[in-house]
């Protein structure tokens, strides 16, 4: 094997550091081209403040040998080695050392000092450094950002007039394995914490804008994300203020068709999404569809699934009248019986995962203020805008459009979806899923890839 090879499989315990909360640094000893040990950090699992990922591996050589020293072998390790590590690699005699990312702080083969240069010892061994840097710098770079992030948003307080869903609720959601990131310096957020997905590069092709609707938050596009991020695009998709993992005001009165737009269109423009390809469903469409008017030149291209625009024009579906009336009945509807009473295929954990950001009566005030905020006549807020999206998407919109359309929906279905359709300049005969309901993202594997080839 070649020594990047090795190098590789190094950053492989790296990352199994990083995934039990150490700092992400890995070791393998190599011995006539064979892989004899590996190691990667463990001072917290361990309580051992010399359980460094080089000394664990050099401890599990000298076992596998049975010889402290290892003269004829080498060791890869993602970082540059500090020195305790250095004086522990020329004890054991190692042949050559070859490091990845240069560590500033406590480099001990250069950075700092370099024990590996001095002309005193009675062992010389040979040192490389910068294999594969960019991806071990970057590892380290990413784990502690997120710390970082994780710091702040402990220490960034709950406005009075807010909840915040304890982390713990959202701890070990299934297909769901996402770092959060969190804004609250919005101008409409006025301190309120907003929370959002961001995977995938920065520069990518395309950036894939995914919006939940009601009572869903990012979680329901869990099963399209690793799709379009295997296409090598860039996935934002935020939960609304008052849903998933975003702050949830007490009062039901907090909610606006206009405040929720405004700040949406703000996320955009903080984050700087371009070439964005804009997923819709539910009132990710209501509110979503509002959006490209405002910046045409950051769009290109909608995927838009069971939704509708709301101009106060035309009487509001039956279906989403029943279902006004059902939330309105039953304000403490179970959210995960109504998934699985539409989603058969999904599991009972699956459910509950949309339960998680609502743990009491307190936390579900969007719930209840989203379906009486649908514009139903002219002169209510968003039938305006609503009234002008749709003339833009008629007239003016450049993009591609996908749509794809859940069969068995009875509150936005097949029907309503026509009707949509015909105000989309440029939309084809859309996919229909028989057996999807109104979530279409639940079976939404199928809708991105067939949306990653329409918008290549």
């Amino acid at each position: 094997m070649a020594d990047d090879a090795f190098m590789r499989l190094a950053l492989a315990q790296a990352r199994q550091a990083g995934a039990e909360g150490e700092v992400p640094v890995g070791a393998v000893v190599v011995r006539h081209g064979q892989v004899i040990a590996t190691g990667h950090n463990a001072p917290i699992g361990r309580h051992d403040p010399t359980a460094h990922a080089e000394m664990v591996a050099l401890r599990a050589a000298a076992q596998a040998l049975g010889n402290y020293r290892l003269d004829d072998c080498e060791l890869f390790v993602t970082l540059e080695p500090c020195a305790m590590c250095s004086g522990a690699m020329l004890h054991a005699r190692l042949k050559r050392v070859v490091f990845g990312a240069p560590d500033p702080k406590t480099g001990a083969a250069g950075s700092v000092v370099d024990l590996f240069a001095q002309p005193q010892l009675n062992h010389q061994t040979r040192i490389q450094g910068g294999l594969l840097a960019d991806e071990c710098g970057a590892l380290l770079s990413d784990f502690f950002r997120q710390r970082r992030d994780q710091a702040r948003r402990q220490s960034q307080p709950v406005r009075d007039d807010a909840l915040r869903t304890p982390e713990a609720r959202f701890a070990g959601l299934p297909g769901y394995p996402w770092e959060p990131h969190y804004l609250s310096d919005l101008p409409s957020l006025d301190g309120l914490r907003l929370h959002y997905l961001d995977e995938g590069p920065r520069d990518a092709a395309l950036t894939w804008l995914c919006l939940h609707g009601n009572p869903a938050w990012s979680y329901l596009y869990r099963k399209m994300i690793p799709v379009f991020l295997r296409g090598g695009g860039r996935v934002v998709a935020p939960d609304l203020v008052g849903f998933g993992k975003s702050d949830k005001p007490k009062k039901d009165s907090a909610h606006s068709f206009g405040w929720h737009r405004q700040v949406l269109l703000e996320l955009v423009e903080r984050l700087d999404l371009r070439r964005v390809v804009l997923v819709v469903q539910d009132w990710g469409g209501l509110l979503g569809l509002t959006l490209p008017m405002a910046a045409p030149e950051r769009y290109r291209g909608l995927l838009v699934m069971n939704t509708t625009l709301a101009t106060g024009e035309a009487p509001l579906p039956p279906g989403f009248l029943a279902w006004r009336e059902m939330c309105a009945q039953h304000p403490e509807f179970d959210v995960a019986r109504l998934f699985a009473r539409g989603n058969l295929q999904m599991s009972a954990a699956e459910c509950a995962a949309y339960n998680a950001p609502f743990p009491d009566r307190g936390h579900r005030a969007a719930l209840r203020a989203f379906p009486p905020m649908v514009p139903e006549s002219p002169g209510d807020d968003g039938a305006a805008v609503s009234r002008q999206a749709r003339d833009f998407w008629a007239r003016d919109w450049q993009g591609q459009t996908f749509m794809a359309v859940g069969a068995q929906d009875p509150v936005l279905g097949p029907a309503v979806m026509d009707g949509l359709r015909q105000t989309l300049r440029g939309c084809p005969e859309p996919l229909v899923l028989a057996q999807a309901g109104h979530f279409v993202q639940e079976h939404g594997e199928a809708v991105a890839e067939a949306a990653v080839r329409v918008f290549k």
